[in-house]
């Protein structure tokens, strides 16, 4: 007769309970820590120190006055061509020269000496920046006098035509007033432009120990790097007309019609720039 044979293997009294339910409850993800609210401004930030914080301040002033020599102004171009007047005032053929008023600024042409009725200046000014709410300018003509005061003999109001600032060149003859009366003394031939440049400014320097009893550490200055020129173009040539050849050639008489046309030919038909490249001409 046969008997079962049992042999006891001995198993710890917490192998399959307690351990694992303390695995379990470990690795739950109910028990983990989770911080609620707004985080403060300065997690996980750095306080930066007194030379840090001066570096960041120069780099800032220096965009600020880079940007500010960047800007771009509008320049109005004002060519005093010539004028035909009525009558000539004194004993002896007048020496007339005009001065231009535009807001608080003056500006004078050279004196064309024994002009008489018949002056001729051709003088470019270039007039930046325009004052606030100033939308004319006044001519006017004077004659020169050695022994007594200057004497004025004629002037007008000119209204600066919206149509330059579409980019348009108005060359007008516009009537003078004087002695004889109202838009009766003569016309002044006047020539309008406008066109956008950068604006005349002085170059800024930083010294590199500005405030040396500040505290502050000597810190190098930023600067922004000048922008990349976009390529230039070969301008496109505008035809050349009869018409421009002829209103050149009255503007410019003592100067060859073939002189003139090459002039007008190397600026590519623009007559803007040929006016100014021959009034350089006769200026040098």
């Amino acid at each position: 007769m046969f008997f079962p044979l049992f042999i006891p293997i001995p198993f710890p009294c917490n192998m399959f309970g307690y351990r694992r339910h303390r695995i379990y409850r470990e690795s739950s993800p109910d028990q983990s820590i989770v911080m609620l609210g707004t985080l403060p401004n300065d997690f996980l930030r750095i306080t930066p120190t007194q030379a840090q914080s001066q570096e960041e301040a120069d780099r800032a002033t220096a965009i600020h006055l880079q940007h500010q020599m960047m800007t771009r102004v509008g320049r109005i171009q004002v060519s005093v061509v010539s004028a035909v007047l009525n009558k000539n005032y004194g004993m002896t053929r007048m020496d007339p020269y005009v001065r231009m008023r535009i807001g608080h600024n003056v500006y004078e042409t050279q004196t064309d000496v024994n002009g008489a009725k018949n002056p001729r200046w051709n003088k470019t000014f270039q007039v930046y920046q325009m004052p606030k709410g100033v939308n004319s300018m006044r001519i006017e003509i004077y004659d020169e006098r050695t022994l007594t005061d200057d004497e004025l003999i004629a002037w007008t109001s000119i209204q600066i035509p919206e149509a330059i600032y579409q980019g348009e060149v108005v060359d007008e003859w516009y009537s003078l007033t004087g002695k004889l009366g109202d838009g009766l003394e003569g016309t002044i031939n006047v020539i309008l432009s406008y066109s956008t440049a950068p604006a005349p400014v002085a170059p800024v320097v930083m010294m590199h120990n500005m405030y040396p009893c500040s505290g502050f550490a000597s810190v190098p200055v930023y600067t922004v790097p000048p922008p990349q020129q976009p390529q230039s173009t070969s301008p496109q040539p505008r035809p050349i007309s009869e018409e421009d050849l002829k209103q050149l050639g009255e503007m410019f008489p003592a100067v060859e019609s073939d002189v003139v046309k090459s002039v007008l030919e190397a600026s590519y038909g623009n007559k803007e720039v040929a006016i100014n490249n021959l009034l350089q001409m006769q200026d040098t």
